[in-house]
């Protein structure tokens, strides 16, 4: 758990740095440090939903997975 907030602070220390250093706004670099994790947390769980779908459909024989788009209907 430690480790986890170790590494969150030293993210929002490195997005507030970098907003910081391109705008030298304290308030747009504390505003980016705030939502970009929150930006990179959403796109994390929607990459790992999407690979969790393509691992699911890995695990079909080929030849169905294969040809599956021609059968489905509207």
């Amino acid at each position: 758990m430690l480790k986890t907030l170790t590494f969150t602070l030293m993210h929002f220390c490195i997005a507030f740095g970098v907003a910081y250093a391109l705008t030298g706004s304290v308030a747009t670099g504390g505003l980016v440090a705030v939502i970009e994790p929150l930006c990179n947390a959403l796109g994390f769980y929607v990459h790992e939903r999407i690979w969790q779908r393509l691992d699911r459909n890995s695990d079909k024989p080929a030849e169905a997975s294969q040809h599956s788009w021609r059968h489905r209907h509207a």
